[in-house]
């Protein structure tokens, strides 16, 4: 009877402890992520219009115990967990908002909704996995939640909207809430955030440390010139010829001045409008493109150079020409210090050899703005079944996610947590 006893304590201890195992946990909330997961993907909404959206997240982190704030930048969601002691705060973020996109597959949980953006009909779809990140913030914010006994500190939870950019005319995304204090009361120490991948493999981690994602720039050139007939070119300045001149100097920045050893950068012109008629040499030219750069210094340096060249390629072919810039993100900047600190967190989840050193990507994230104010670590989680022959990029039709990918990313943002705040 007596060891009857010894072993009935035993396993009383084994299973008690077995509850509060965060691997117990991870397990428990994996089939939630995921029907998070669909739920969001099926209900997909555009920036600064995410309002059912915002409305399944604070319902959620309220039934945690959460302190929450609605209607930040509009549509945001932000909350606190407060541990067992004070001590430093973190914050984790994910974004929210769905893109113009038809869906192009055969999901079960497809999206079928459809708007009208910009005067034109269009699908809405969750085309970047912008989904998947949601449900995992909020598998994160519920085992955070059931061990704040173990956490020093606070953590911020920031569901931010239109990363994909606010409609023309408003304000909105990581601009926004920055500006209405989401970094504040309290004051965050430290904010980390990561990006679901469609051609990185499940089970694994990428990061870059320094500039990992680029700086985005849109610019706009307008050409002045001198209308005159088709047949008579002489009499008239081509605004037409002058904007092909234009086009191939800036190409040159890139591949005789740009030190491509260092950081890649890109300039393209994707939108070219000008005259009315085949007989007609037009007045006046426009061209729309962006720039990429992920070095401050480089970008400072080929902004600089698209000015002088397009000011003077237009003047040495007897017109004139100006060049205006609009920023829509800053480099995703990965704090060295921060990074080397939190390396042994992501290993721990995912394993040394899953944990590998990426290329920048020219593409953008507005999670840079909340590089520029405070030190921030951005990484991506692979959502690509291993082994797989194709997998569609984010931003496409046919974008699809491995959902076994989203519990190692629950599993880095919390392992991240408690190593931050408890050390």
């Amino acid at each position: 009877m007596k060891y009857l006893i010894y072993i009935f304590i035993f396993f009383g201890i084994t299973i008690s402890f077995g509850q509060n195992n965060l691997e117990d946990q991870y397990e428990a909330i994996e089939e939630k992520v995921i029907e998070w997961r669909r739920d969001f993907h099926q209900n997909p909404e555009l920036s600064n219009r995410e309002f059912k959206t915002a409305e399944k997240i604070a319902k959620h982190l309220k039934s945690l115990g959460l302190e929450v704030q609605t209607g930040v930048a509009h549509t945001g969601v932000v909350a606190l967990l407060k541990g067992k002691q004070s001590g430093m705060v973190i914050a984790l973020r994910a974004d929210i908002d769905a893109l113009p996109v038809t869906e192009r597959n055969n999901l079960a949980f497809k999206s079928e909704v459809k708007t009208t953006f910009l005067n034109t009909e269009t699908g809405v779809m969750h085309a970047c996995g912008h989904d998947t990140h949601i449900a995992i913030l909020m598998g994160v914010a519920e085992i955070l939640s059931n061990n704040k006994d173990k956490i020093n500190g606070t953590v911020k939870f920031i569901f931010q909207p239109a990363e994909e950019g606010p409609p023309p005319g408003e304000e909105g995304g990581a601009k926004l809430m920055i500006k209405e204090g989401v970094l504040e009361n309290p004051k965050v120490d430290a904010i980390f955030g990561l990006h679901i991948n469609s051609q990185t493999p499940v089970g694994t981690i990428k990061y870059k440390t320094q500039g990992i994602m680029a700086a985005v720039e849109r610019f706009t050139i307008h050409v002045k010139g001198k209308q005159t007939h088709g047949s008579q070119p002489w009499s008239g300045v081509d605004p037409i010829l002058i904007s092909a001149k234009i086009i191939d100097g800036l190409q040159t920045i890139i591949s005789r001045e740009a030190k491509l050893i260092e950081e890649a950068a890109v300039i393209t012109v994707g939108k070219i409008t000008s005259g009315t008629r085949f007989n007609i040499i037009p007045e006046s030219a426009e061209m729309i493109g962006t720039l990429r750069t992920l070095n401050p210094e480089m970008k400072t340096l080929i902004v600089k150079r698209m000015h002088e060249m397009v000011e003077t390629i237009a003047k040495a072919y007897g017109g004139s020409a100006t060049i205006t810039f609009e920023n829509f993100t800053a480099i995703t900047y990965n704090n060295p210090e921060l990074v080397n600190n939190m390396l042994p967190s992501l290993k721990k989840v995912a394993g040394e050899k899953n944990v590998t050193i990426m290329k920048a990507t020219t593409g953008g994230e507005d999670f840079s703005y909340f590089q520029e104010v405070i030190p921030g670590f951005y990484f991506f989680v692979g959502g690509m079944t291993p082994g797989a022959v194709e997998s569609f990029p984010h931003h496409t039709p046919d974008f699809t996610i491995d959902e076994d990918g989203l519990l190692l990313g629950v599993k880095a943002l919390t392992q991240i947590t408690f190593d931050f705040l408890n050390n």
